[in-house]
């Protein structure tokens, strides 16, 4: 099974894998830092689990959570 930014908790950590989805979507993920590799930390997850709020390449980022789930991390 696939492990995506979704299911890591809040304060963990991820190493990017993949990144899924195509065009305009994935092109936004990528020019907001979230690149094959990169390490992503989970801040906080909000109430209802949208939007996730994550730290990636020393800045803070928030990311729906439609979006989060197109990251494969491990």
């Amino acid at each position: 099974m696939m492990k995506t930014l979704r299911d890591i908790p809040v304060g963990g950590t991820a190493r990017v894998v993949k990144l899924h989805g195509e065009g305009a979507t994935k092109r936004r993920i990528m020019d907001m830092g979230v690149t094959k590799g990169v390490e992503i930390y989970v801040r906080k997850v909000a109430p209802l689990g949208d939007p996730v709020e994550v730290k990636v390449r020393g800045y803070e980022l928030s990311i729906r959570k439609e979006d989060a789930q197109m990251i494969e991390v491990e």
